[in-house]
């Protein structure tokens, strides 16, 4: 059975997309079966592994909405064992359509339970936002990578984010976990990188990944090639930052 992680934090550019396509093309070369789920609705994941938006039928939110067979959705990547559920501009709406529903938290977690076992991992990236898209893949979730950027304001809003997890937790998913915090956009040279990353490991110790994500051109330039980073450049830092946070978490998670 796969494990689904869902990438969020409500804070913008915070690199939950660019995480969520070079972990999974990580985890894919890795020899895993990985599903990334596109949950927000500026669909960069999905044409960041090289899905053509403009000529989707079916998408995420026909899905969620619609109730469509997840299958029929599913695009391969240009990464072999790395496959996408991608997103769609209407999935704006699908937050006040699913107000509306029954059990409306619970619809994206019945939809992967379609597809949950034909997989080793599922990434949900997340929009930025706590709006019920989120709240949805918190619930279908089994654990979250808070991606955090290391500059002043990375720990305003964390606060939020955790007290939203609390309440899931309470009511909706009491078997959620943080995976763990990851750092991105470090640069060794700033005293304002390192002082961050000494303030979320302090705040949150062994939770915080010890794969850190350096600033890196390469991570920049690969999706306007609708690849990541390992595709497009595996010597560069970036690639190499996301294969060793991949070993990482699947050292942890062998080791459960």
């Amino acid at each position: 059975m796969g494990k689904i992680i869902a990438l969020a934090n409500q804070k913008g550019g915070v690199g939950k997309t660019t995480t969520t396509i070079n972990l999974a093309a990580s985890l894919a070369i890795c020899d895993k079966k990985v599903l990334v789920v596109d949950a927000d609705p500026q669909a960069n994941a999905s044409s960041g592994l090289g899905v053509d938006i403009a000529r989707l039928e079916s998408t995420v939110y026909e899905c969620l909405i619609n109730g469509i067979d997840p299958h029929t959705a599913i695009f391969d990547s240009c990464v072999p064992g790395l496959q996408v559920l991608p997103s769609h501009i209407d999935l704006v709406g699908a937050e006040l359509e699913l107000m509306n529903m029954e059990s409306r938290e619970t619809v994206m977690k019945k939809m992967l339970a379609k597809v949950k076992d034909e997989f080793d991992y599922i990434l949900i990236d997340c929009s930025p936002s706590l709006g019920l898209i989120t709240v949805n893949s918190l619930t279908a979730a089994d654990s979250l990578i808070i991606p955090v950027q290391c500059e002043y304001f990375a720990l305003e809003g964390i606060s939020k984010l955790l007290n939203t997890i609390r309440i899931i937790k309470t009511k909706l998913n009491p078997a959620l976990d943080v995976e763990g915090f990851l750092l991105t956009m470090f640069d060794s040279r700033l005293r304002l990188s390192n002082q961050i990353h000494e303030e979320v490991k302090k705040h949150f110790q062994e939770l915080v990944f010890d794969s850190i994500i350096s600033r890196n051109v390469k991570l920049g330039e690969a999706p306007s090639h609708g690849l990541p980073v390992i595709m497009y450049d595996a010597d560069s830092a970036g690639a190499k930052n996301y294969m060793a946070l991949a070993a990482e978490i699947l050292k942890k998670n062998e080791n459960k």
